[in-house]
């Protein structure tokens, strides 16, 4: 059974940093496409950040691009999210998953493993 565990999350003020981490448990995480998700109250779980399976590739959802890096290290079977510029619409709960498949996706349907999410609350 593969366990992901998100930590980091807070509150932040508007232009502050948050550095979010997912551990992973398992002998496998180095071949899973790992992705970072967002839900706010009231919304659908949205695409952030995403990162291949070698970290040499990764894709931002436009609304982070910029702000946010997403990065892993393989031997610790974590993966990273740091958050800059931190703004109030950044406000979620901060899911990772994990793909099987190969390739990049941006799809939450295309990830078989998700954590139980931590929250990030920025004040305006």
């Amino acid at each position: 059974q593969v366990q992901l565990v998100e930590s980091g999350g807070g509150l932040v003020q508007t232009g502050g940093s948050l550095r979010l981490a997912c551990a992973v448990s398992g002998r496998t995480f180095s071949s899973y496409v790992m992705g970072w998700f967002r839900q706010a109250p009231g919304k659908e779980r949205e695409f952030a950040a995403a990162i291949n399976t070698n970290g040499e590739s990764t894709y931002y959802a436009n609304s982070v691009k910029g702000r946010f890096t997403i990065s892993r290290d393989n031997a610790k079977n974590t993966v990273y999210l740091q958050m800059s510029s931190l703004k109030p619409e950044d406000t979620a709960v901060y899911y990772c998953a994990a793909r099987t498949g190969l390739g990049i996706r941006t799809i939450k349907q295309n990830y078989d493993y998700w954590g139980q999410g931590t929250q990030v609350t920025v004040s305006s």
